[in-house]
């Protein structure tokens, strides 16, 4: 049978007996003096201040990279937005200096059609009354067809 027994280093005995030596053991002592060191944060910290406090571990070349490509990346949107803006106003100037008068130009035109059948069915109309058309108000059946001989009581 295996038999299990903790050997202990003798660095670990003679650390012991330093005066920097905690009672506890390592694993104990780094997760209290985490939970401690949770509990010192400042709450009123921001997310700008973090993100400085950040500077010191990233290295200048990467942040140099990084801040090329932002700055890259900043100044394409820039051009991008300044040319869309350019190309709607190019297009709404072409379509109010074209499309506008085209459109009243049609209107007008699909006016006048209109009012030349209006007036042509004016035309007909007093065509119709004066020729005394049957059927048409205005005319007399009279004038119209001749009478039958119709024999009396019928």
């Amino acid at each position: 049978m295996v038999k299990v027994e903790i050997v202990e280093d003798k660095d670990q005995r003679s650390a012991g007996s330093s005066p920097y030596s905690s009672p506890s053991s390592s694993r104990t002592s780094s997760s209290a003096s985490l939970s401690s060191v949770s509990s010192e944060l400042d709450a009123e910290e921001t997310f700008f201040e973090r993100v400085s406090a950040l500077v010191d571990i990233i290295p200048p070349t990467t942040r140099h990279a990084i801040s090329t490509k932002v700055s890259n990346t900043a100044s394409f949107l820039k051009r991008g937005g300044k040319l869309a803006g350019n190309l709607v106003w190019i297009i709404t100037t072409s379509a109010l200096l074209v499309g506008l008068p085209l459109a009243m130009s049609l209107e007008d035109e699909a006016k006048i059609v209109a009012e030349e059948k209006e007036m042509l069915a004016r035309q007909q109309g007093a065509q119709q009354m004066i020729s005394g058309v049957p059927g048409v108000p205005g005319s007399s059946p009279d004038m119209s067809q001749p009478k039958s001989l119709v024999p009396p009581g019928f």
